[in-house]
């Protein structure tokens, strides 16, 4: 399958496309981020000048006609990103199966003469779509021989274009690395671990609890590796052998350890190896027959379906229909029928029937048994994730009772430590290196309070139990400090890393550990203690760290500001005309205010990356009072990074608005603060971290096999031996900090080149800005990506 570019992060002149129509819908089941990507298609439709018609209840509504298929204004669309399910409803539709049914249905667009569909649902939603596509010219000839429509209707209306929206929770569908709404049902998922985990602690008892997943275990499969579920069952891994025996060994050792919970997901199409189900209610008389555990069984249904969209299902929801659009517009009669999809950081364009014809090939091979196969077809998502779910629920907790730091008989002593400020998805991260690491015969040292810990003497073995139930938590229980290696000394640090005897360091923190890193690789021929593997795991709010496009934490940042801005503008709900300013963190870095912005529906953002003066804040002003006054929107929202300009503050910004705006609107201000850094930890932060730091200890411990010395030390002094694990669009990649050296403004902490600033247009395309951007514009970069990635995760 080849993936083809889109336009996304060049430059669009508006109004290019007047005189296009262009129809959106949304078919089958719902799923949160639906209603991002109907408002995407409306906003960028209107800038381009065309017009966009709202086909309600999906294909039903287009055969019924009338009052289904009306026009929209620009309103139509205010206020309801945040919104679950679809304002423009879906169903069911047996008549559009029939040829008979489609007719009417093309006799429908015709008359508004619509011959552009943009279609939001899933793989019988998209086929029917494409058949209704191969079909159009016939149906027309038919209209026309019926006298249903006139010669010129015909001639005007002769090519159908169609782009495919993938709306599932399911993430089922082949071809692009989430679906609309994925994100979200996991968000669910894991609020309902979580929720569960504390009565079930009080009361020592088992949960096993049903997620949707008839014919893909995604969802089971990531709640999983999110939220420590002791086992998974899912369509395409079946469990092998004896499981019942394998499972109650395994739960009694846990509680032989003194573990109080058991977390067990049941994907509803769960099946063993001879593809008989194996339902929550089965697990549950095993459990309670065989253990005497007390078992409930929670069945999560349709909550899953339900809830705002998270952060990132708005953000892509939004980049897929701005993409859809444009796909639309530069489509020709020869062009296939496509659907936008998210590879990494950037959104392309595939063949639709090619992607439908991968997705049910997955499902055949399943039927057949073949589950490699139907694994390998899911993609490397996918895979990646399975692997991951193996190799930790085969780690079993060592026997043996470990050393003490100074015995000399274990083999390597591997260390971990924060640096930076706190961000959810550390624990994550800590949780995976000890146990992985403890399986491998390491003695696993925990370095507490960052340097300052170190220098105290403040070193601790880590056991197995000690770690249990971290990956759910904020902030760090290691504890963490903003300082660097040289302000501390990096003498002391090599006395102390020859006092400990440590053979290998794991450092999960910000802007601070990579630089604290590239410090002490710097410093390695004068300290041969030093001269051992380190690699560094971003972690941070502000996703300012070179040599990765997404850090820990950030992805927790977005969605507390996203749903602390949905409440602020849920408070004027009831006060007419008001803008709210917000001020976000972020240092320098502008990720999280442009970002929040796209997922909050912002109408600006102003950040230092893109310079912005007293004229532009002037702009936007009457940009917002013309919105208020003709578009009929009461509420305004405008987002300020913290360091974006030492002039024009955040207080400033404010008192400006609230002078120009009067009378038209009052202002009110917000500094979301600290609270950016609390809350649980994303589904993704915490599949993240695990899935990282697990890929962290395999590359140290290689290292520390390659370079141990005769006398049993490791000792390299190598440029690749400190690195910084990041992803580079979808692979996983270790990158010596002396090249990122190169890479990064250490004045400002930022990297020279940062991905998502390709967005920034966006984010006022859909506000209705009539200038995308400043007079200094940002850099749009186009970025390239390879079918043949190692990681294909969702990230924004």
């Amino acid at each position: 399958m080849i993936a083809q570019p889109g336009k996304e992060g060049q430059q669009v002149p508006p109004g290019i496309w007047a005189g296009n129509s262009i129809g959106v819908f949304t078919s089958g089941g719902d799923s949160q981020g639906m209603n991002a990507a109907v408002r995407a298609v409306v906003r960028m439709g209107f800038y381009l000048g065309c017009k966009v018609f709202f086909i309600k209840e999906g294909y039903q509504g287009m055969v019924d006609g009338g009052d289904n298929i009306v026009e929209a204004i620009w309103s139509s669309v205010s206020g309801i990103i945040q919104m679950g399910g679809t304002i423009i409803g879906s169903a069911r539709c047996k008549d559009f199966r029939e040829r008979s049914g489609r007719l009417t249905a093309a006799c429908n667009l015709v008359q508004l003469g619509i011959t552009n569909l943009v279609v939001i649902g899933g793989d019988g939603s998209l086929t029917g779509a494409d058949l209704f596509r191969q079909e159009w010219s016939a149906l027309l000839d038919e209209l026309l021989a019926n006298g249903r429509i006139t010669k010129e209707q015909r001639e005007d209306n002769k090519h159908l274009n169609i782009v495919g929206l993938v709306g599932s929770i399911d993430n089922d569908f082949c071809g692009t690395d989430m679906t609309i709404g994925t994100d979200s049902a996991l968000h669910r998922i894991v609020e309902s671990v979580d929720a569960i985990a504390t009565t079930a602690q009080s009361h020592q008892r088992a949960f096993v609890l049903e997620v949707m997943g008839r014919h893909c275990g995604y969802l089971a499969l990531v709640g999983a590796l999110a939220s420590e579920a002791d086992w998974v069952f899912i369509p395409e891994w079946p469990p092998e052998g004896d499981w019942r025996d394998t499972l109650c060994k395994k739960l009694a050792a846990e509680r032989n350890l003194g573990q109080r919970l058991n977390i067990i997901l049941v994907a509803e199409g769960a099946i063993d190896e001879t593809g008989k189900p194996i339902t929550a209610e089965e697990v549950k008389k095993l459990l309670s027959e065989k253990l005497k555990i007390d078992t409930r069984v929670t069945v999560l249904g349709h909550v899953q379906r339900g809830g705002s969209p998270s952060a990132f299902d708005r953000i892509l929801g939004s980049r897929m229909g701005a993409e859809a659009v444009l796909a639309l517009m530069d489509a020709t009669p020869e062009t296939p029928a496509c659907v936008i999809s998210i590879e990494g950081n950037s959104t392309v364009r595939v063949p639709l029937m090619e992607c439908v014809e991968r997705t049910k090939e997955v499902q055949i091979n399943m039927d057949k048994r073949n589950f490699d196969e139907a694994v390998r077809l899911r993609g490397k998502s996918f895979q990646n994730n399975l692997n991951t779910y193996r190799l930790l629920s085969k780690l079993r907790p060592p026997s043996h009772t470990k050393p003490a730091i100074h015995d000399h008989k274990t083999e390597h002593n591997i260390a971990i430590m924060n640096i930076g400020a706190p961000a959810c998805g550390m624990n994550a991260a800590v949780r995976s290196f000890v146990r992985i690491s403890l399986t491998k015969g390491f003695r696993v040292l925990g370095i507490h309070d960052s340097f300052d810990g170190l220098l105290k003497n403040e070193v601790y073995t880590m056991t197995w139990t000690q770690v249990q139930g971290w990956a759910g938590s904020g902030g760090s229980f290691l504890g963490t400090k903003k300082q660097l290696a040289a302000d501390v000394g990096v003498a002391k640090i090599a006395l102390k890393f020859s006092e400990f005897k440590i053979d290998g360091l794991m450092i999960v923190g910000g802007f601070e550990a990579f630089h604290s890193a590239h410090q002490i690789a710097e410093a390695r021929e004068a300290f041969p203690s030093l001269c051992i593997p380190i690699v560094v795991v971003p972690c941070t709010i502000s996703n300012n760290v070179p040599g990765s496009d997404f850090s820990l934490g950030a992805d927790t940042a977005l969605n507390e500001i996203t749903d602390i801005c949905d409440r602020i503008k849920q408070s004027a709900t009831g006060t007419k005309r008001r803008v709210f300013v917000a001020e976000t963190m972020g240092g320098y870095c502008g990720y999280l205010a442009t970002l929040a912005g796209l997922a909050s529906g912002a109408d600006a953002a102003y950040i230092y990356e893109e310079k912005f003066n007293v004229l532009d804040l002037k702009q936007d002003v009457e940009h917002l009072k013309d919105k208020i006054l003709n578009a009929g929107v009461q509420r305004g929202l405008v987002l300020r990074n913290e360091l974006a300009n030492p002039n024009y503050t955040t207080d400033f910004v404010s008192r400006l608005f609230a002078e120009e705006g009067f009378p038209t609107f009052t202002t009110r201000m917000n500094v979301l603060g600290h609270m950016q850094q609390g809350g649980y930890p994303s589904p993704f932060d915490r599949n993240y971290g695990t899935k990282m730091a697990a890929k962290g200890v395999e590359w140290l411990s290689d290292k520390m096999e390659r370079f141990k010395t005769p006398q049993g030390c490791v000792r390299t002094g190598n440029a690749d031996s400190v690195v910084l694990l990041g992803m580079l669009k979808r692979h996983l990649t270790f990158t010596p900090v002396e090249e990122l050296a190169e890479e990064t403004d250490f004045d400002k902490r930022l990297p020279k080149e940062q991905w998502w600033l390709k967005l920034r247009p966006l984010l006022r395309i859909l506000a209705k800005h009539s200038v995308v951007s400043y007079e200094t514009e940002a850099v749009m970069h186009n970025i390239d990506d390879d079918d043949d990635d190692e990681e294909g995760e969702h990230i924004l």
